[in-house]
């Protein structure tokens, strides 16, 4: 390296050796990956840490990175080493399609590396990408969601769930947002949802239905559909739309409620989007940002040290409050 190689060649980074639990997660000292022509690298202050990180480190993910891998989908920190786009000692945000993102540094090429707002700290920079894309893929690209229209976004304390609901309001719909213990209900209330139920109570659904006027909902943002997709399904006016980011399993439906709406139901995949798609993404989320209706919310933060717990912790909480994210 030009100038890092003058000072250091290795850096830490949370590998995995083999598929299997969070024990599998070790800290070792390994090269600084190299950095190409078209490439950014990228010391690390802040990275994501989301589900699928789970899932890839588990062996029980579609597409599965070759051992030993480094986890990790986006990161957040300051340019080292690049090409004509960017500058050293650029703060900036990442995300990593062939993952890496656990470590002090990682490289990616430079399609992949957009500008950070000194309105955001760099753990809020590394909850950007993937939150705020997918929720944006899923209600303005793929339910087309217009002024208006009434939202229920089913986990809306989570890190997408928040993200849904700050670009549900910028787009002027009607939202309803539920989350599971008082601290989550509080917090979809502060970051601007209409209406919020508790999920874990007895007929909050049909409380929802009722608070917005008993005519059922536009679009459904759906986070964990192998529980709720059914009675989702119930709850839907005509023509709505269900959109699913997030499922643990499978799930039984009534395709009679889907015929009586002429509704339907939409997979969304964020690593599905075309260049043209993630383009537009990224400026109404950089816009956002500037305007100040993007704004992630930070649960905890986690050292390497505490990665085991940290991979607990995102599958097992019941009670998110925003994102979980590692601090380097």
């Amino acid at each position: 390296f030009r100038n890092l190689s003058k000072f250091k060649l290795a850096m830490r980074a949370l590998q995995i050796n083999k598929f299997g639990g969070p024990e599998t997660l070790k800290i070792q000292e390994i090269p600084i990956p190299s950095v190409g022509d078209s490439d950014v690298l990228i010391r690390v202050h802040a990275a994501g840490i989301n589900p699928v990180d789970t899932y890839i480190r588990e062996g029980a993910y579609a597409t599965l990175p070759k051992l030993p891998a480094i986890l990790g989908k986006e990161i957040a920190g300051l340019v080292e080493e690049t090409g004509k786009s960017v500058r050293k000692g650029d703060r900036v945000f990442a995300w990593l399609p062939e993952n890496g993102g656990y470590a002090e540094y990682v490289t990616t090429n430079k399609e992949n590396v957009y500008p950070l707002s000194e309105k955001l700290t760099f753990s809020q920079g590394s909850g950007l990408y993937v939150p705020y894309f997918t929720a944006y893929r899923a209600l303005i690209t793929k339910c087309k969601v217009k002024p208006g229209e009434v939202l229920l976004v089913h986990g809306a304390s989570g890190a997408v769930g928040v993200a849904a609901v700050q670009i549900a309001k910028a787009y002027d719909l009607i939202v309803a947002g539920t989350a599971g213990t008082i601290e989550g209900m509080e917090l979809v209330k502060k970051i601007g949802a209409d209406h919020v139920f508790n999920h874990k109570e007895k007929g909050y659904l049909n409380n929802a239905v009722a608070a917005i006027g008993g005519q059922g909902f536009n679009v459904v943002l759906e986070n964990l559909a192998n529980v709720n997709l059914g009675a989702d399904l119930t709850v839907l006016n005509q023509h709505a739309r269900v959109a699913i980011v997030g499922s643990r399993g499978t799930v039984e439906v009534n395709p009679r409620s889907l015929m009586l709406t002429e509704g339907c139901v939409i997979g969304v995949m964020l690593a599905g989007a075309t260049k043209d798609e993630i383009k537009e993404s990224a400026e109404v989320i950089l816009q956002g940002i500037e305007d100040g209706w993007v704004n992630p919310v930070i649960a905890q933060e986690y050292t390497l040290e505490e990665a085991a717990q940290a991979h607990h912790d995102i599958i097992h909480n019941s009670g998110a409050r925003g994102k979980l994210v590692f601090k380097l």
